[in-house]
């Protein structure tokens, strides 16, 4: 038996989220049924290292400011 896999946001993921509420519950509803049915890493791309460290100085700011 294979492990479900489980999707979380790191707090404050969608602070820059430019839409309405309902936009946005209909974008996790969207990611999660992704998850469900195999889909989410047919459609995903892999980021570059300069991507990675961007993101990952992105959250360490965020961090540091709660």
């Amino acid at each position: 038996m294979t492990e479900k896999l489980k999707l979380e946001f790191a707090p404050g993921c969608f602070d820059d989220f430019d839409g309405t509420q309902e936009e946005l519950q209909e974008l996790i509803a969207q990611l999660h049924a992704m998850l469900d049915d195999g889909t989410l890493f047919e459609h995903s791309e892999p980021v570059s290292e300069e991507e990675s460290k961007a993101i990952q100085r992105k959250i360490a700011d965020r961090s540091s400011r709660q």
